[in-house]
C-alpha cells in the first residue's frame, strides 16, 4: 500500500470513528465492560495520544537529516517483519494490565475526541509528502516490531486505527447488550 493509498483508508477509518463519537453521549463513551477494560472513549483517546505523542513524534524523528541519538539504523524484529508484510495486525485481543502510564484517561467530552481525531487526520495530511524523501535507514525502533522508518511508522498508524475496529464493535456490542 502506498502511502497516499494508507492516508485515504486512515481518513476514512478516522472520520468513521468521528462518526461513532458522535452516536454516543458522554456517560455511554465513558462506560467500561469491565473493570479491566476501556471505555469507547479510552480507546478513542489511545488512539489519538499514540498517533499524537509516538507515532507521529517517531516520524519526525526519522525524517530529521542529522545524527539524532534516538534514530537508529536498526531492522524489524521478526513481529514487525510479519505485521508489514501482512499489511495489519493479527485480529487478536491483545490486553495489557491497566497501569497509570499506558491506561488512556477518560474524555473529558465529546468534542474533545473530536478533535483529537481531526488534528491526526491534519498531521497525517501534513506528513504525507514528505515521506517519499525519507531516508529508509534512519529508523526510531518500536517495543515490539524493532526499527522503523518514517513511512513504516506512517503506516502503522492506519494499521492500529483499522485493527482497533474490532475492539470498537466489541465494545459497543456490549455496550447495546446492557441498553436492550
Amino acid at each position: 500500500m502506498t502511502t497516499k493509498e494508507a492516508l485515504q483508508r486512515f481518513e476514512e477509518t478516522a472520520t468513521y470513528y468521528i462518526h461513532e463519537v458522535e452516536r454516543f453521549n458522554l456517560e455511554q463513551l465513558k462506560q467500561k465492560p469491565s473493570e479491566n477494560e476501556w471505555s469507547i472513549g479510552q480507546m478513542v483517546q489511545h488512539l489519538i495520544n499514540s498517533a499524537l505523542y509516538m507515532q507521529l513524534r517517531n516520524i519526525d524523528q526519522c525524517l530529521v537529516l542529522n545524527q539524532d541519538p534516538l534514530v537508529s539504523h536498526v531492522g524489524k524484529t521478526e513481529d514487525g517483519a510479519a505485521i508489514f508484510a501482512q499489511g495489519s495486525f493479527p485480529p487478536i485481543r491483545i490486553q495489557v494490565p491497566p497501569s497509570a502510564q499506558y491506561t488512556p484517561e477518560q474524555p473529558e467530552s465529546k468534542e474533545q475526541l473530536s478533535q483529537g481525531l481531526h488534528s491526526v487526520i491534519q498531521r497525517m495530511r501534513e506528513i504525507e509528502p514528505s515521506l517519499e524523501k525519507a531516508s529508509k535507514q534512519n529508523t526510531v525502533s518500536h517495543p515490539r516490531f524493532g526499527g522503523l522508518c518514517a513511512e513504516e511508522w506512517f503506516l502503522l498508524i492506519e494499521m492500529h486505527y483499522r485493527h482497533h475496529l474490532l475492539q470498537l464493535e466489541r465494545l459497543n456490542n456490549e455496550l447495546f447488550r446492557k441498553v436492550l
